[in-house]
């Protein structure tokens, strides 16, 4: 009988791993003789024909890669068994930050398996709540969404966003939050946008109708900013501001609190903004700048007394907190309330008569009060090492709410008082699983140049570091965003199956502030590559995981991440899952929005940044007969940000040259776009298949 069983086990292996090595038959990819010159390096590019989306070709391409992929991903033995957890473990109520104006109190909340978050209104902190938006009813499939959203300050209507498909478009529509009634007023075109009201109408930003068969691929020009009043038709609205001299600058508009102020917003790039101010006592009045230039990020947190509290790196890598007076604008004449500390001020909410900062501490949070001149009162002490989210109050009430959230810790809201500075839960969740099975650690690891680097590790108590453990590791990296804890359902599939998860904070990123994003940035992108690559280095030293086990997962500009890295370490990692990625960089700044990224990478039309992207574009690096990491290349027939022409010849170009059994897959969504918006059923859909090929291709059978 012991024979017998033996002789079963080693069956199943020897299938699986014949499974494994089974080479693919890829869809032949017709080549084009385009061939670009840059300050005179030619460089072909054969598959240019892939960058229109729109053609019967494209399609019959995208159509037969489908194929491929999901008869591999459906041939995976376990992968409905991951389905059916996922779901299982999926299934819990969520709870979004309450908000309020007047008397009614907001909240979304998903009962678990609601492909969207339904938005609730009730009177009163106490009063019953009732459906107010419930964005299921958009479509059959789920694949329109709730985007945006803004309360008129009498509480009287909401305006609200719809996106169809995932894109970046927006159309915006009006109810009365009393009756639920919705209104005949309509607005398209709309993107990048917010939505702030003042007296019977709003302030929202669009761009000009796109060409017919040009909506998810132009380029995204001539910005402009609108006001509309409710009852009227959209070819009514007023146009608040344009600036035709400069096309390629971006616009956003958002009215202050007692909307005695509209403020401008106005942008190059992903990065730096100069601010204007308007008084709307006179829609007349002019917009006065009161912050030039787009070196430094600046956000208006209120004002008071005709001056303005202002969040900025100006002269402060991790920013400080100033009064501007529009009189006297100048820099030097700032009153300064808050100065740079050691730590990045993330954030500011005014509550209760006082200041509420948040603050990142090596990518945690940290929260302390202040009174309104500046002066420290005490700290907030959080819940755990995690990420706290803004609070959510008014000005002169004394409760608020904040959510928290870490990698083990669910998402949760709780009730401040601020004035006897503590809080307490307002909605946990209750999840399948023990968060006291598992340990966050955090370690700093040296980069290729020295540089210390931090990292976050999750995983269950008592791993053993033999080198044999399924590791993923994430990253970003860019546009000064900072990756801190947070929770993320599909994480436990890893984790309950002896999975590790770790996340580096690499350079590109805002955790340490201005210098630290710049230093992943341009000319010094490759930082953002050796912080990642060295990461993984770190974690096969110190026997988390071997590069047989290793995968490597990004998104967006991760996706650019985990395309260079495979393409510069191919051997390093078992497995890449670059997600929606600008794979591109020659080109990406020709597509939608991408000319705003210029900032954070250059472009082709400068000779020495030609020569750096060309370095490290992951299209540009793939190299004749090397065997790459197994690769899932996914992305979406709609995303309008990154357009998918950068997944679909980044996937060509190594199905035509990397050697060896690993397989090289594309799985293109339909009807989805660059991420959000996604209905529940194809989050789940898609992350099955993601643990299904990492697994698969570990050669780990998880034990479901």
């Amino acid at each position: 009988m012991k024979k017998l069983i033996f002789f079963v086990i080693l069956s199943g292996i020897v299938m699986i791993q014949c499974q494994r090595t089974h080479k693919l038959e890829y869809p032949e990819t017709k080549k084009v003789d385009v061939v670009d010159n840059y300050f005179g390096v030619e460089v072909a590019d054969p598959y240019r024909w892939l960058e229109d989306d729109t053609s019967e070709e494209t399609k019959k391409w995208v159509e037969k890669q489908n194929e491929v992929t999901f008869d591999y991903l459906n041939s995976i033995p376990y992968r409905d068994d991951i389905n059916e957890r996922l779901t299982e473990i999926w299934d819990y109520p969520r709870y979004g930050t309450p908000f309020w104006q007047e008397d009614k109190y907001f909240h979304f909340k998903n009962e678990g398996m609601q492909d969207h978050s339904v938005l609730y209104v009730q009177e009163g902190l106490d009063g019953d709540s009732r459906v107010l938006i419930d964005p299921n009813e958009f479509s059959e499939d789920g694949t329109v969404s709730l985007s945006r959203y803004g309360v008129s300050k009498d509480a009287k209507y909401i305006a609200y966003g719809v996106s169809d498909g995932g894109s970046d478009w927006v159309e915006i529509f009006v109810k009365d939050i009393e009756t639920g009634e919705k209104l005949d007023d309509h607005i398209k075109w709309v993107k990048f946008s917010g939505i702030s009201w003042e007296g019977n109408g709003f302030y929202y930003s669009r761009y000009d109708e796109p060409e017919p068969g040009e909506k998810l691929s132009a380029t995204n020009e001539n910005h402009q900013v609108y006001y509309h009043e409710l009852g009227t038709s959209q070819e009514e609205d007023e146009l608040v501001y344009k600036n035709p001299d400069h096309p390629r600058r971006n616009y956003s508009a958002s009215t202050t609190e007692d909307e005695k102020y509209l403020v401008l917003y106005e942008s190059e790039t992903t990065s730096g903004n100069a601010v204007y101010i308007k008084d709307l006592s006179n829609h007349g009045n002019s917009f006065v700048k009161i912050i030039e230039g787009f070196d430094y990020n600046n956000n208006v947190i209120d004002n008071y007394d005709g001056k303005f509290i202002v969040r900025t790196n100006h002269d402060a890598s991790n920013y400080r907190l100033v009064i501007i007076d529009p009189d006297n604008p100048s820099p030097d004449q700032w009153e300064e309330i808050l100065p740079e500390g050691e730590n990045v001020l993330r954030g500011v909410s005014l509550v209760g008569g006082k200041m509420i900062a948040n603050y990142m501490e090596d990518a945690k949070s940290k929260a302390f009060v202040y009174d309104l001149d500046g002066t420290k009162q005490h700290e907030l002490e959080l819940p755990a090492l995690g990420s706290m989210g803004s609070l959510r109050g008014k000005k002169d009430e004394n409760i608020a709410f904040f959510s928290f959230t870490s990698f083990t810790y669910p998402t949760s809201v709780f009730k401040y008082n601020i004035a006897e500075n503590s809080y307490e839960p307002y909605f946990s969740p209750e999840i399948d699983f023990d968060p006291e099975e598992y340990e966050t650690k955090q370690v700093f690891y040296t980069s290729k140049d020295g540089t210390e680097v931090p990292m976050f590790i999750v995983h269950k108590k008592g791993l053993e570091l033999d080198g044999n453990n399924p590791t993923l590791m994430y990253g970003y990296g860019g546009f000064n965003a900072s990756m801190t804890p947070s929770f993320n359902i599909s994480r436990l599939l890893l984790l309950e199956n002896g999975g590790v998860y770790a996340m580096p904070n690499i350079r590109g990123g805002g955790e340490y502030g201005k210098e630290w994003h710049k230093a992943g940035t341009k000319l010094e992108k490759q930082n953002t590559f050796d912080d990642f690559i060295a990461a993984g280095e770190y974690l096969i030293e110190e026997g988390y995981t071997s590069s047989e086990k290793l995968a490597i997962q990004g998104g967006s500009n991760g996706g650019l991440l985990v395309g260079a890295a495979m393409t510069q370490r191919p051997l390093l990692f078992q497995v890449a899952l670059p997600a929606v990625g600008v794979l591109d960089m020659l080109r990406y700044h020709k597509f939608t929005i991408g000319w705003a990224w210029a900032d954070d990478y250059g472009t082709s039309e400068d000779s020495v940044h030609f020569h750096n992207l060309y370095s490290y574009s992951p299209l540009h690096n793939v190299e004749e007969g090397v065997e790459y990491p197994a690769t899932l290349v996914t992305t979406a027939d709609h995303d309008d940000r990154v357009v998918p022409a950068h997944s679909f010849k980044f996937t060509a170009e190594l199905q035509s040259k990397h050697k060896g059994d690993n397989p090289v897959l594309a799985r293109v969504e339909t009807r989805a776009g660059h991420g959000a918006g996604k209905p529940t059923w194809m989050v789940i859909e898609q992350v099955s298949d993601i643990y299904s090929f990492m697994f698969y291709n570990m050669g780990v059978s998880p034990k479901y």
